[in-house]
């Protein structure tokens, strides 16, 4: 069991103080506005949502979360340690009347200690890259998900084109996210992630990497990791 909580609370305090702003899609998360139909139809086409529980890991304010629970999951369960953005994820949800979802400020490793093996299906998009130890967020993901479940996660590689595109062209050229958001030096390389996922017990399925054209302002999926990429994992059912 952990009794620090696997946190930044420089990065808690980032998010938390653009909480208001989740779901405005021209803002500051207008980037995961524009990926989360693409982020969606992948998840769901290798792992069908519909009747499944699911964990969504760093919900943040819901914008995964919510989708996932209109596709007709039996259950989604939203967790985050930015206590803002939680209550603004519920507050949609409520304003949508999206029953079928809920959220909770727990860690991913005291949820795993509570509820091991408990969810068809977890995601974890986007959130490794902002923690300590993401090694520890993937062996939580991996006890938390039943056997024959699968988790996904999502982040950034690490290399002199991820800093190009991810930091200087996002933050400093493009402005289409928030100077500071990211630290190259908590980018992960695939391998990395790979090691991690292999360690935890889980077995990886497929990856997708996915691109952005600063001209047509359009994201897409496509076969190259190099900067923004998604990695589908099993946990074996025996």
């Amino acid at each position: 069991m952990q009794d620090t909580p696997n946190a930044d609370s420089a990065e808690l305090k980032k998010f938390s103080d653009l909480a208001h702003k989740w779901w405005d899609a021209t803002g500051e998360f207008r980037p995961l506005h524009q990926i989360n139909p693409l982020r969606l139809e992948w998840i769901d086409q290798i792992a069908p949502l519909q009747g499944q529980r699911i964990l969504d890991v760093g919900c943040g304010g819901g914008i995964l979360s919510e989708a996932m629970a209109r596709k007709n999951a039996a259950s989604v369960l939203g967790i985050d340690l930015a206590e803002k953005s939680l209550k603004v994820a519920q507050l949609h949800a409520l304003e949508a009347e999206v029953t079928n979802l809920a959220y909770r400020h727990v860690s991913v490793e005291a949820l795993a200690d509570e509820q091991p093996e408990s969810f068809d299906i977890v995601t974890c998009m986007e959130m490794l890259e902002h923690v300590p130890s993401p090694a520890s967020v993937v062996q939580a993901c991996a006890r938390l998900v039943k056997p024959g479940g699968t988790v996904f996660f999502s982040t950034i590689n690490r290399n002199p084109k991820s800093w190009l595109f991810a930091i200087v062209g996002a933050e400093y050229i493009l402005n289409i996210l928030p100077r500071g958001t990211h630290e190259f030096a908590k980018f992960i390389t695939p391998s990395e992630l790979a090691r991690s996922i292999r360690d935890a017990g889980l077995e990886l399925h497929t990856s997708k990497g996915l691109q952005y054209n600063p001209i047509t302002q359009r994201y897409w999926l496509s076969d190259n990791t190099d900067v923004n990429y998604m990695l589908a994992t099993q946990k074996a059912t025996a």
